[in-house]
């Protein structure tokens, strides 16, 4: 039976997720400007996403063989390196994760990552009974990140206890392996397919239709701002949704400290879509940024009031404790503030910029925003 908190999450986070596949009936649009949208997608997909989504892949691979390792003999030495590649490959996953385009829109790739809170009591429900389909729809809470984090420290008061845990439980070994090497292959089988032949498909698809590549990335975008960095990370945690605070509804909640670092990381790629910049290349190219430029003929700077925004966010972001879930319980205020914040640049972004770039919302607002 799955807990009520974790089923209000899931519906919500669900909800929203099918929401982005139930794409409006709109007519093709006709773009009246210059901009080379050509050059943009080619700089987003070779300086942004493709670099991002090798990296995740090499993380996950050394996610995958610490978890291995540790599975095949738990001990609190490898706990460790366990915990260090965990949060390495969950820290580059907030750097890709708003691009679900292409294959990772075909295989729900965010769904099996990073559907939160976890449903403890079915993971375990899973590991007693070893029995389980990590394919259905309904078990997006129980794999990806967030069930790995509650197997790796919520298992447990100490090192030591995890440790145990593991090692009383061969099932739960197992269930580790499972999870770590479906991350893994998933990952793969994404990145192959943007170097194989979905790269191509996404810069010859540069016009500007409601089909075209730039305008499924931009709603993609502003999906993940609006529904997962906005409402998933401090929205629904705070209570924004429900009526009173939900603390232990935070990403990173087992590991307590990693909350606030996840957010700031998903920020930072949020802002880095936005100038087309990665932290794996030093090439600035063509961006959204330069494409607002190209269209400011009256001095507007709405990309500048967009950066400056997200500037205010980090801000007030980075006064916030570490965990989340503490800071929800002891100054919750601090929370609203940063949603409100937030909340500024979904106006930005979602009205202003799609506006000014002549693009359609392609999902359904699931919380009237």
């Amino acid at each position: 039976m799955k807990g009520i908190i974790t089923s209000f999450l899931v519906i919500v986070l669900m909800f929203s997720t099918q929401s982005c596949g139930d794409k409006t009936t709109t007519e093709p649009e006709t773009s009246t400007d210059n901009f080379d949208r050509g050059a943009l997608l080619t700089d987003m997909a070779d300086n942004v996403i493709i670099p991002g989504y090798t990296a995740y892949a090499t993380e996950l691979g050394d996610l995958n063989e610490s978890a291995q390792n540790f599975a095949d003999s738990p001990t609190t030495d490898a706990l460790n390196q366990l915990r260090e590649d965990f949060l390495d490959a969950y820290i580059v996953w907030q750097r890709v994760s708003m691009f679900e385009i292409g294959k990772a829109e075909e295989v729900s790739l965010r769904n099996k990552t990073n559907i939160f809170p976890a449903d403890v009591s079915q993971i375990m429900d899973n590991i007693e009974t070893a029995g389980y389909n990590l394919d259905l729809p309904s078990t997006i809470d129980e794999q990806g990140f967030p069930a790995i984090e509650y197997l790796i420290y919520g298992t447990g008061q100490s090192e030591i206890d995890v440790t145990l845990y593991f090692l009383n439980n061969p099932n739960a070994s197992d269930y580790l392996k499972v999870l770590t090497a479906r991350l893994h292959d998933l990952a793969l089988e994404v990145l192959n397919d943007w170097q194989l032949s979905y790269r191509e498909t996404f810069i010859s698809n540069d016009g500007s239709s409601a089909t075209s590549s730039l305008n499924k990335l931009v709603n993609d975008y502003l999906f993940y701002y609006e529904k997962f960095l906005r409402a998933g990370k401090i929205g629904i945690p705070a209570g924004i949704f429900s009526g009173s605070p939900l603390p232990n509804t935070v990403e990173g909640f087992y590991s307590e400290g990693n909350s606030k670092l996840l957010f700031l990381e998903g920020l930072k790629a949020s802002k880095g879509f936005f100038l087309g910049t990665s932290n794996y290349t030093d090439e600035v190219g063509e961006s959204i940024q330069s494409y607002l430029d190209y269209l400011d003929q009256e001095g507007n700077d709405l990309s500048g009031k967009i950066l400056a925004q997200f500037d205010v966010i980090e801000s007030s972001a980075v006064g916030l404790e570490n965990n989340f879930a503490g800071q929800i319980e002891s100054d919750n205020i601090k929370m609203l503030e940063t949603y409100d914040e937030l909340q500024k640049n979904v106006i930005l972004l979602k009205v202003d910029m799609l506006q000014a770039l002549n693009i359609k919302v392609d999902f359904v607002d699931a919380d009237g925003d």
